[in-house]
């Protein structure tokens, strides 16, 4: 089990070999101890040892050979200041050249009678030679020295990072590997490595490193050899491992006030429905409902497609905190999504007896210092604001549940300091972006999860066509007939103002054009995230109202606008948005009875990421199939966009590639969580380093 002495936490300052300018080059790339140097492994393996005869040297090809060296210089070339070391090597079959280009140092390195291993490029270039090799010396008698690392073997071959390449890598890898105790700490338990087989970490380092000769190369480079997959599973136990002892202790809080339910209650939330629940909602509902009447705070994520009406749910939540004589906090990530939040609590609870108020950065100073002391006095009942409600300053008198819509925009310190406004409240986050099996193990381990599937009753899935530049006009004459049919339409585009460096046509450019010259007759209107709030209000009621026929706007209506009577959605340069984003897009038509259309319009020719994302659109309105294929082709780094997101920070492990070991992992930190967590030294290890080891905050 790592503790102090563990000779894997030795800071690689300390190390021989490793000076102040090497040390800050690991430093920038965060490697900081022994532990962090071996478990960043290899960028790829190269097999090394097939060594070939001088004379079967082929231009082309990458090669190893071994030979005596014959002679060694330094050649001058035209150009000044450029110089090549060259050496004459030699072997039963023939002889040969090896050029290292401006390498003068190596004139004390190699000498005539020396034995070599070299690897590299061949070329011809006034005969055949091989450039700028990888080299070994081998002892005087030709024979090969104990351990040959950089040539005549597999070879690992490490990414650079500024002074660091990869021999000085390879080098220190080894002498490190090298000086390793036979009894060197395993964070894994007994009891783990003898169910799955593992062997010791000690061996996995050494063989995921330097790997035995005859091992496959196409394996190493898949991360697939046991001492790897190794690796990858302690990594991914570990994490599970934490976040199962995260869970159980935000089970050991308590709150408060645990809600009741009674015919009150009950008759207050009845009031306000707009419509029949689903069968998903109801699910949802009873689910989160349970978990507001247990007396440990509930940490649960609802997930929906979009327009799958999550919002609804989370009110009825609300209501019955409400009832209770708690006060609800309503996060949105935008001002026009809590704005849009604001409006549609206030018309539902209109009939109520519970005040309503809304908190974002653009409340004038004179009614936030009055909405503050009314949220403070308990006289307001729900709050819904942006980011400014985990400010300082905002003081709650009984904060009851915290509901965090859109969460993956929020950083995990916003989330944080909104649920420190009270003590232990029940945290309810809501996303519209459907997550993947995998992250959902790994973003939302410590949070029950119910999803709604199905869409309201009364909606039609929404019919999604790709379209070329060229065809403009044609897309133009469904917004044209959409409109004469009393409906209205959203024209997005990803930029406010004409860029210079990106061919993109900006939405206030285009606006203008739309007006004056494509649909004079009908109102166009601009959204932008650059308008002041006021202006973003006076526009969206506008639309709303239907004074508005067609609404050109950047990503700010990506979520929670909600009008029903638009049924044409025509997403400009489709190719430059992300797949989620577009199905998010997607969403704000289609809320309605009537039949809606989305329009991806992209350049004739594009690049295969950009033409796969189009084509997984228009196949599917499933947002958890599109999220996995989002998952695919963007990987789990750029899934949220946003480094904030909590995804953890692995080393050895990647999500897509290593699904299956992390549920594996899953599975072993259950058992370990139930029969040895109590009395385990891994315990205590992870409580001390778990947040900081995966780069993560703790939040509920």
């Amino acid at each position: 089990m790592p503790a102090v002495t563990d000779p894997l936490a030795t800071p690689l300052q300390f190390l021989k070999g490793v000076g102040p300018r090497r040390a800050a080059d690991f430093e920038r790339i965060g490697v900081h101890t022994v532990e962090d140097l071996l478990l960043r492994l290899p960028r790829r393996y190269e097999n090394r040892a097939d060594v070939v005869p001088i004379a079967r040297m082929r231009p082309g090809q990458t090669t190893t050979i071994i030979g005596e060296v014959v002679t060694s210089g330094i050649r001058p070339t035209r150009r000044p200041g450029f110089r090549l070391f060259e050496l004459a090597v030699r072997d039963a079959s023939g002889v040969t050249r090896a050029v290292f280009p401006n390498q003068a140092f190596l004139r004390d390195v190699f000498q005539p009678g020396q034995h070599v291993v070299l690897f590299g490029p061949v070329e011809f270039r006034q005969g055949l030679q091989i450039s700028n090799p990888d080299y070994e010396i081998l002892r005087d008698d030709g024979e090969e020295p104990e351990a040959t690392i950089h040539t005549g073997r597999i070879v690992p071959v490490y990414e650079k990072a500024g002074t660091l390449t990869p021999r000085i890598q390879r080098s220190l890898v080894h002498r490190v590997l090298a000086e390793l105790p036979a009894d060197l700490p395993d964070p894994l338990p007994a009891t783990v490595r003898r169910a799955r087989q593992l062997m010791s970490r000690r061996e996995a380092l050494h063989l995921a490193h330097f790997p035995e000769a005859g091992a496959d190369v196409e394996q190493l480079n898949a991360c697939a050899t046991d001492a790897q997959q190794r690796l990858i599973f302690e990594e991914f136990f570990l994490f599970q491992a934490g976040v199962l002892l995260r869970r159980a202790r935000q089970r050991g809080d308590r709150k408060p006030k645990p809600v009741t339910i009674d015919d009150r209650v009950r008759e207050s939330a009845r009031r306000v429905l707009p419509f029949k629940l689903t069968d998903g909602q109801r699910e949802a509902l009873r689910a989160i409902v349970a978990d507001m009447q247990k007396p440990e705070p509930m940490n649960r994520l609802l997930q929906g497609d979009v327009g799958a009406g999550k919002t609804i749910v989370a009110l009825i939540a609300a209501i019955v905190a409400m009832e209770n004589g708690l006060q609800v906090a309503f996060m949105a990530p935008t001002e026009i999504l809590a704005d849009q939040h604001y409006v549609t609590i206030r018309r539902l609870l209109d009939a109520s007896r519970f005040r309503i108020a809304r908190l974002t950065g653009s409340v004038p100073a004179a009614k936030r210092r009055a909405t503050l002391a009314e949220i403070a006095s308990g006289a307001v009942n729900l709050v819904v604001g942006t980011h400014a409600l985990a400010e300082k300053g905002v003081a709650f008198a009984a904060l009851g549940l915290v509901i965090i819509d859109e969460q993956h925009r929020f950083g995990v310190i916003q989330r944080a300091a909104l649920r420190e406004k009270g003590t232990n409240p029940d945290v309810l986050v809501m996303t519209a972006t459907p997550i993947p099996r995998t992250l959902a193990l790994t973003t939302f381990g410590d949070l029950d999860v119910s999803t709604i599937r199905g869409l309201p009753p009364g909606r039609t899935p929404i019919r999604t066509i790709a379209r070329s530049e060229t065809r403009r006009d044609e897309v133009y004459a469904l917004v044209r007939e959409a409109v004469e049919a009393g409906r209205q339409a959203y024209v997005i585009y990803p930029l406010v103002e004409d860029s210079e460096k990106v061919d993109l046509k900006a939405a206030t450019a285009m606006a203008e054009h739309l007006q004056a010259e494509v649909f004079p007759q009908y109102h166009v209107a601009l959204l932008h995230g650059r308008l002041k709030a006021d202006e973003k209000e006076r526009v969206m009621a506008a639309f709303a109202r239907g004074d508005v026929h067609i609404l050109v706007a950047t990503t700010v209506v990506e979520v929670g606008v909600d009008v029903p009577n638009a049924t044409v959605m025509v997403v400009e340069h489709a190719e430059r948005f992300g797949l989620s984003q577009l199905h998010q897009l997607r969403g704000r038509v289609g809320r309605g009875a009537a039949a809606s259309t989305c329009v991806l319009v992209s350049p004739p020719r594009m690049g295969e990421t950009s033409q796969a994302r189009i084509d997984a659109l228009v196949a599917s309105t499933d947002g958890f199939e599109i999220a996995e294929r989002d998952l695919e082709l963007r990987g789990p780094g750029d899934f949220f966009g946003t480094r904030q997101s909590g995804l953890p920070s692995l080393r050895v492990g990647d999500l897509m590639r290593d699904r299956r070991l992390m549920d594996l992992a899953r599975v072993e930190a259950e058992r370990w969580m139930a029969e040895e967590s109590a009395t385990s030294p891994l315990t205590s290890y992870l409580t001390a380093n778990w947040a900081g080891r995966f780069g993560l905050v703790g939040v509920g």
